[in-house]
């Protein structure tokens, strides 16, 4: 879909109405967010953060005409009775603001935001400390989503980056593209493929979130391949060392399944970054996430499900 579509045109009209009334949300997990909707006097929206934070039908009135305009235009409005839902919710990521998809995330093409994203996004930021980026510069935010990670990746240089957002979801790159333009991104490519296969030449800082879980419906968003859920993070490792120039570094943030103790994610990578003579570091950043999905059947020899951080620096 095209820069100039409807809807790219609505989210960069909304994300900008939001911005300039000071709105700010944080996305929870899905438990979080269904437990706090349950609550009494939380069936209907009464503020912009009901509305477009925790998705919650509203009243047409809530909202001015030239918003309702640009959802109408944009396809972002639904039916909910008498009542309207949105179906773009906007979080914050510092002064930063993301247009995706709305609560509750069941679509195939769904575009995904949420606590993992903050943890992403901090992993990003702390890494760019530590080992600025030295111009000139490219970016690639693999399996992009909304965007998030190669904007806050570029929004920590000094200088204007080359930032290139590849994502296999056609609905993602419209919400990536959107997000760019809102957040006055500019010098950023959208790209869309398998991975690594819609890009080209070499990247000085190749990020990535993937889908970490077994998803028997298969959404994209949400499903890491796999017995397991870690064939997208495997497949990231192995195919991205080609794609990254000398010194240049890889940054993973997944979500790994541990079996008695075993962490299968690692033992599949660890040799593949020994016989390439990269230098990496891995760790937990989060030892027990979205512990509701141990009741399905593909976890029941899991003890937990940890995030974790992997980053790569090529030889």
């Amino acid at each position: 879909m095209p820069s100039t579509s409807p809807l790219h045109t609505a989210l960069v009209h909304l994300g900008a109405w939001l911005q300039q009334a000071h709105y700010e949300f944080t996305t929870v997990t899905p438990a979080t967010h269904a437990r706090v909707n349950a609550r009494p006097g939380a069936d209907k929206a009464h503020t912009l953060r009901d509305v477009f934070g925790w998705s919650r039908p509203f009243d047409a009135t809530l909202l001015p005409a030239a918003a309702l305009h640009a959802m109408q235009a944009g396809q972002l409005l639904e039916p909910h009775g008498a009542l309207f839902r949105s179906k773009v919710r906007f979080s914050s990521l510092g002064r930063m603001l993301f247009a995706h998809s709305a609560y509750p995330t069941q679509g195939a093409d769904a575009v995904f935001f949420g606590p993992d994203t903050s943890r992403f996004a901090a992993l990003i930021e702390n890494t760019l400390r530590q080992q600025p980026l030295q111009p000139p510069a490219r970016i690639l935010d693999v399996g992009c989503g909304a965007g998030p990670g190669g904007l806050i990746a570029a929004r920590q240089t000094s200088f204007p980056a080359e930032v290139v957002l590849a994502d296999i979801n056609p609905q993602a790159l419209v919400y990536a593209r959107a997000n760019a333009d809102l957040n006055g991104m500019a010098n950023v490519q959208c790209r869309q493929g398998d991975l690594y296969g819609a890009t080209d030449g070499l990247f000085d800082l190749i990020v990535a979130n993937p889908p970490y879980l077994v998803d028997p419906a298969g959404r994209v968003y949400r499903n890491g391949g796999g017995s397991l859920g870690t064939d997208l993070g495997e497949r990231i490792v192995a195919e991205g060392l080609p794609r990254l120039r000398a010194g240049g570094h890889l940054l993973l943030y997944t979500g790994v399944p541990i079996l008695d103790g075993r962490d299968p994610f690692l033992a599949a990578v660890a040799p593949v970054l020994e016989r390439a003579g990269c230098r990496f570091d891995y760790r937990e950043l989060d030892p027990d996430v979205f512990g509701e999905e141990l009741d399905m059947p593909a976890y029941a020899g899991a003890d937990r499900i940890a995030a974790v951080a992997l980053t790569v620096q090529q030889h």
